[in-house]
């Protein structure tokens, strides 16, 4: 072979090995692109919500996502407070053994402390959700939505349900979320003790597993709805997802009321 012609094919397989070299690099430097972004996304995300407590993203109340999905959900039968038929409806579906849950509820300290290094305003929408209600300005609707990565979710779930058949749901709720750390059967049935429920009437209705489908239901028609973490609040069918501040919702809620002609 002559000289020449092996320099042209050194030359050529040089050519191809660097052309080759610099693709993958570019490709390489794409894929650290894309997870770069991914990452300052979840910096970004400041709604105190992680992938598995609250994989729904929240509604801008601003309308600034266009156009805002309304979903059309029933109260069902499930406990509420104020009038049956206010001209704004809340209704949330919530997990009891949900750290984010027990944040919107106020009970969470190191989530609330967290959020309020972020927002100094931020502030517990439940409480405030279930005051609005008690002064009749609201219906405040509690839906159970337990998911399977929290293993005493559906028994706390079907404890509050028990204690709604003796009309102390509300005070199981908020005893609960006091101790949402500590969840066991043992415990729940404890909890009904310390809130003066009827114990041999809660204790066969927890043990009889009898209101598991009821718990199931909601959380089939929250599925439904496209609910995939807790908790998840519908505003007259305007979802709020997370552990959002009371100021999201006293926006909706005023926007709604307004339309009433108020």
């Amino acid at each position: 072979m002559e000289k020449t012609t092996l320099l042209y094919i050194i030359a050529g397989v040089v050519l191809i090995l660097t052309f080759m070299n610099t693709y993958s690099i570019f490709g390489m430097d794409q894929k650290l692109d894309s997870l770069n972004a991914k990452i300052l996304l979840a910096k970004n995300d400041t709604s105190g919500s992680n992938s598995n407590d609250s994989g729904v993203k929240a509604a801008d109340p601003k309308g600034n996502n266009q156009p805002e999905p309304v979903f059309n959900l029933s109260a069902d039968d499930d406990p509420f407070l104020g009038p049956e038929d206010a001209k704004v409806t809340v209704i949330e579906f919530s997990d009891f053994e949900c750290p984010y849950c027990a944040a919107a509820m106020g009970t969470h300290e190191g989530l609330i402390e967290r959020f309020k290094s972020q927002d100094p305003s931020w502030e517990a929408a439940v409480p405030k959700l279930k005051e609005l209600a008690e002064q009749g300005k609201i219906k405040f609707v509690y839906r159970d939505f337990p998911l399977n990565i929290h293993q005493n979710a559906q028994k706390a779930a079907e404890a509050a349900e028990c204690a709604e058949e003796q009309n102390m749901f509300w005070e199981m709720h908020d005893k609960i979320f006091e101790n949402s750390d500590s969840l066991s059967v043992e415990n729940l049935k404890q909890f009904a003790k310390d809130i003066r429920l009827d114990s041999p009437e809660f204790d066969a209705c927890l043990d009889s597993s009898e209101m598991a489908s009821e718990v199931q239901k909601d959380l089939s028609d929250g599925s439904k709805a496209g609910i995939t973490g807790t908790p998840a609040f519908f505003v007259n069918g305007r979802l709020v997802s997370g552990a959002q501040p009371f100021s999201v919702f006293e926006q909706i809620i005023e926007e709604e009321l307004a339309k009433g002609g108020e």
